[in-house]
């Protein structure tokens, strides 16, 4: 206690919990989200074919998990759209990422030392969204815990859980690539942090919001960021998973196939792109060379 006393890592906790989100974290949040729909199979042809399609994939992207908690909530799903300068920003990034000359814009923020500090960024907004929808579905659904896990984990991960809803306004259909049956890593992030917060917000965990809100984004961006920067489309939690669902379920280990899936990857390339990796990023090269032989 002298020691976090000495730090002052209670104020700063505090601080960091009440930093506005808008419109430094929302803008790289909204071009982190709209970077990765570029990636996507398809996406650029759909761009140049369909500007109106591409425009709502994007504020599918961008805001998917305010419109299905609202969906759960009982509240009309249009009514996150009443914030103007939020769709404003989006829709610019939406256009510069897709149709600025020379693909200038796009360069720029996949250039790998800025993506990754967009990245962090993004996570700082995944956070104060979970605990923002735990508080929400707290006052509504004063002892529904189930409800508020619920609504914090969509608040947290609603883009990739709409995802297959998304891939029908690019004229795509994968149902293998179900989010609730490829859970990726911020997927899986959001439900634990979820937990946690709703914990937290029901007095069980002897944690303060604040505190919990800057352990928890320090531990996603970090997570987030050593991915990005490797390259990575694992887990950090694949190693307990295993084992609890080995012990709980009965289920396989896959602790040696995690740990091989690196190196296995370059022998798969050829093979159509997996769940986990298609909704991440698709390498660059790729999609330059779906982009040539669309046209």
């Amino acid at each position: 206690m002298e020691v976090m006393d000495a730090l002052n890592l209670g104020e700063f906790a505090q601080y960091f919990s009440k930093i506005p989100t808008f419109p430094l974290f929302d803008l790289a949040y909204y071009i982190v989200s709209i970077l990765y729909l570029k990636y996507e199979p398809g996406s650029v042809e759909v761009s140049r074919r369909s500007p109106v399609a591409s425009w709502l994939c994007a504020m599918l992207y961008c805001f998917g998990s305010y419109i299905l908690a609202d969906i759960m909530l009982g509240h009309s799903p249009i009514d996150y759209f009443h914030n103007n300068s939020h769709i404003i920003l989006a829709s610019a990034v939406w256009y510069l990422i897709f149709y600025c000359p020379l693909n200038l814009f796009y360069k720029c923020v996949a250039f790998l030392p800025i993506k990754l500090v967009l990245v962090g960024m993004k996570e700082v907004v995944r956070t104060h969204k979970i605990a923002a929808g735990v508080h929400h579905a707290h006052h509504a659904y004063h002892h529904g815990y189930f409800i508020m896990i619920i609504t914090g984990y969509v608040k947290g991960s609603g883009v990739a859980l709409m995802s297959n809803f998304e891939q029908l306004l690019r004229g795509v259909w994968r149902p293998e690539t179900n989010e609730i049956l490829n859970m990726s890593f911020p997927t899986k992030a959001s439900l634990y942090g979820a937990i946690l917060f709703t914990l937290q917000e029901v007095h069980w965990l002897p944690v303060s919001k604040s505190t919990l809100i800057c352990i928890f984004t320090l531990f996603m961006a970090t997570s987030k960021v050593v991915m990005t920067a490797r390259h990575s489309h694992g887990s950090p939690f694949t190693l307990v998973e295993s084992w609890v669902s080995h012990l709980l379920f009965g289920s396989p280990l896959a602790v040696e196939d995690a740990h091989n899936h690196h190196h296995t990857a370059p022998a798969a390339a050829s093979a159509p792109a997996s769940p986990a990796k298609s909704k991440e990023e698709l390498s660059e090269g790729t999609r330059k060379r779906k982009a040539k032989k669309a046209e």
